[in-house]
């Protein structure tokens, strides 16, 4: 209800905006009486490219039919009449419209919300002033863009009437010279007539004659200019149309395109393409006018040829506003939803490509069919440099022919690939010491369609991102690592697909982070410590002091090939691994600062002798691949008066499978404080697993803990059938992690009293699949 108000407040030309974004396939009234609900129902959390939701898009199609027959229902009195009857009807009217297609609804609606938030979005920073240099910026170019499109338009309309006029011109010229025609049809008559009368005739006659002569002399020197300075004001509007489509081509959309690029390493969304698609719509709509007016120009020039240079320059004028159309086009057939940068075979994908001008040059009129193939990084070269490679491909992908769709409601014309496969794939040879996931493809998309009336037909071609292709969970990572790479250091216009072989730290620092963030879906990033820490783990440096690494270069064979000194990973290996710990199992966490992560051994140890015994950190295990340890100060039990820095084997993710990071913690009652004086109930205890529920038809589960040797108190004795596992806790500080099961409860027994066995053998196969590890075969002895 907040945006619906907001949005009615618009003025100018922003509230024109908002109002032609309802018609008939949404009507403006149902917006406003159902504002509230309509907003706050989760039409993001419909995936339009996917089959499977329509289900979901069907039950908001049904339940806004339904909020407008309730809306109908309590209108009453005179002035209710005839809005109950509008209510009842366009309820009818949307199922109607959409029962047989409810995606349509959805994408109608996400659009138009869309759209008001960023028209309002864009009122209040003009109003406010606000929003910092960037929007302020972002303000200007906008403003410059629909200044210029403002002189278009007039410069348009002006060729327009200056053309009217000459053609108006040309057809009074063309009627005098007529009328000159027939007077010398009348003189060359005038032998049969007596001579007397003739003289008489032929002498005004002459006159006449020779007055139209003068004038049609007169004229054809006029419309020979009028022609001149139609075609130099074309020639104007061209220039400014080259210039305006360059800023929107060249620059707008390359930012679009590279800020979609930034996205797939966690950058910020790319944003829509509502105000591109408006924008090259405005371009289409001004360069076909144009095209039209230097046409008709030449039907003039056709229908009454004068002496002069005018068929030249307007032959050169055509070929130019064709030019310009045709690049137009062909750079705004793009990729919307770029397919995944890492492939795995024989895995369901999906993409979705758009014809920004699709709409207005009314290609949805005989809708074109897209076809996609899988090309190498050798064949994408030879595509840029128009180099043959029809039917060439790299491999095979099923589902790979796709019909545009027009929506009318969004004015889009997009085909959606919601079902393709990579069947298979064909590498090329490596280079050096290149791994297969080091090799880079491309998904090429093409069609063919004409415009007006097949006047100008147009073969178009988009690559998108590079692709790596894998074949198994296990290449996923360092297929990770090469996306990365590539989408945070690629450069504008290059060649397929070149980036670099050594960047500045700090560049490489700026992509960890926008990845780091991204995965934890947090503004939680890496500081400047963070940041030192894995500079020191890249170079193998113990500098502590940021600024000696600012000017560093870190190689790709740094990055992802070359083992980090006394390990079988590399940096990016390791990064990757502590990433996917921590959205798995630990993002709340992180989020809530808990864990200081990035922090070596010797750090760790330094941080905690300070503080007071039971104080504990979370560390990133240096050794291995995905493991964070817990870290804490303590007596030495050996030792009286001796405190210890100790740490914990690291946990994985197959630990946190079994119990949580918070159990665990709450399971070590040595354990008191999180660094630095945190008490630790106060930080984990939301995530603690609430206690066990009563027993169940006379069984109870089995309850999984957490000990430390040498920092448990006794326990009492096991009774019979309980489930203890004891690993030999490491010296120098190092202890392993032990479990106790829960022993069994008085519910193991038979109302009789007596153990009932197969009752205990059910908490051993239970105590068996939580630890993935085979029974003791006394066990199996005894049940058999």
């Amino acid at each position: 209800m907040a945006m619906w108000i907001q949005a009615q407040q618009l003025q100018g030309d922003a509230l024109h905006q908002m109002q032609a974004l309802y018609g008939q396939h949404f009507p403006i009234e149902v917006r406003h009486y159902l504002a509230q609900w309509i907003e706050s129902q989760p039409w993001d959390s419909v995936d339009l490219d996917n089959p499977g939701e329509e289900a979901k898009a069907k039950r908001l199609l049904d339940n806004l039919v339904a909020e407008l027959q309730k809306k109908a229902q309590v209108q009453g009195g005179e002035d209710g009449f005839l809005l109950k009857i509008k209510l009842g009807h366009l309820a009818s009217q949307f199922k109607s419209t959409y029962d047989r297609c409810p995606f349509e609804l959805v994408r109608c609606i996400k659009h138009i919300l869309q759209s008001e938030q960023r028209l309002v979005q864009e009122a209040t920073n003009v109003s406010s002033g606000g929003g910092g240099q960037a929007m302020d910026t972002l303000s200007q170019r906008h403003q410059q863009i629909n200044q210029a499109f403002e002189e278009l338009r007039l410069a348009t309309q002006e060729t327009e009437n200056e053309l009217r006029k000459l053609q108006h011109s040309q057809e009074y010229f063309i009627i005098q010279y007529q009328e000159n025609l027939r007077i010398q049809a009348q003189l060359s008559s005038l032998s049969s007539v007596p001579p007397a009368e003739r003289t008489q005739r032929e002498a005004a006659l002459q006159s006449k004659r020779a007055t139209v002569e003068a004038w049609l002399t007169r004229e054809a020197s006029t419309l020979q200019k009028y022609r001149l300075d139609l075609a130099d004001q074309h020639q104007k509007t061209l220039g400014l149309l080259r210039k305006q489509q360059t800023l929107i081509l060249d620059e707008e959309l390359i930012q679009w395109k590279r800020r979609q690029q930034l996205a797939g390493n966690g950058g910020p969304h790319e944003g829509g393409l509502d105000v591109l698609q408006s924008w090259c719509e405005k371009l289409a709509d001004l360069i076909w006018q144009n095209r039209q007016q230097i046409r008709r120009c030449e039907h003039l020039t056709q229908q009454l040829p004068l002496p002069g240079s005018i068929e030249e320059l307007l032959t050169k004028l055509n070929a130019d506003i064709t030019d310009i159309i045709s690049a137009l086009v062909t750079s705004t057939f793009i990729i919307e939803k770029q397919p995944p940068q890492v492939l795995k075979t024989q895995t369901k994908f999906a993409a979705t490509v758009r014809l920004l001008v699709g709409g207005k040059l009314n290609v949805h009129m005989n809708p074109p069919q897209v076809k996609a193939v899988i090309v190498s990084e050798q064949q994408a070269k030879a595509l840029l440099k128009n180099e043959s490679t029809h039917s060439e491909s790299s491999g095979e992908i099923l589902n790979n022919n796709c019909v545009m769709e027009y929506h009318q409601a969004t004015g889009t014309l997009s085909a959606h690939f919601r079902n393709m496969s990579l069947k298979r794939i064909k590498r090329s040879d490596r280079r050096g010491a290149e791994s297969v996931t080091e090799e880079k493809f491309t998904i090429l998309f093409e069609s063919q369609f004409s415009i007006g009336g097949n006047e100008l037909v147009f073969h178009v071609k988009t690559l998108s991102l590079p692709v790596v292709v894998i074949v198994h969970g296990s290449q996923d990572n360092n297929a990770t690592a090469t996306v990365l790479w590539d989408n945070a250091f690629a450069e504008p216009g290059r060649v397929p697909f070149l980036v670099p072989d050594k960047v500045l730290w700090t560049q490489l620092c700026e992509a960890l982070d926008m990845k780091y963030k991204a995965e934890m879906h947090s503004g939680r990033g890496l500081t400047e410590d963070n940041l030192v820490f894995l500079a020191q783990k890249a170079f193998s440096n113990s500098s502590n002091n940021p600024e000696d690494y600012r000017n560093m270069t870190i190689s790709w064979a740094q990055f992802n090939r070359e083992n980090l000194p006394g390990r079988n990973f590399t940096f990016w290996q390791w990064f990757d691994g502590v990433v996917e710990l921590m959205k798995k199992h630990l993002k709340p966490h992180w989020n809530d600062g808990a864990i200081l992560g990035f922090v070596n051994k010797q750090q760790a140890q330094d941080m905690l002798m300070s503080k007071p015994n039971g104080t504990f950190l979370l560390r990133f295990s240096d050794s291995e691949i995905g493991g964070i340890t817990i870290a804490w100060v303590a007596e030495n039990p050996n030792k009286q008066g001796e405190r210890l820095v100790w740490n914990l084997l690291p946990y994985t993710t197959k630990d946190f499978s079994i119990r949580s990071l918070a159990d665990r913690i709450s399971d070590l009652n040595h354990l008191l404080f999180l660094y630095p004086d945190r008490a630790k109930d106060e930080v984990f205890a939301k995530y603690y697993t609430p206690p066990l529920s009563k027993p169940v038809d006379g069984y109870v589960k089995p309850q999984i803990k957490q000990v430390v040797p040498e920092f448990t108190t006794p326990n009492p004795e096991p009774c019979a059938g309980a489930a203890f596992m004891d690993q030999t806790a490491s010296s120098s500080g190092s202890h392993s992690n032990n479990f106790v099961y829960s022993s069994i409860s008085d519910n193991m027994l038979d109302p009789d009293g007596d153990f009932d066995l197969e009752d205990t053998m059910d908490v051993a196969r239970h105590v068996e699949e939580l630890l993935r590890r085979p029974m003791a075969n006394q066990w199996s002895s005894q049940q058999s």
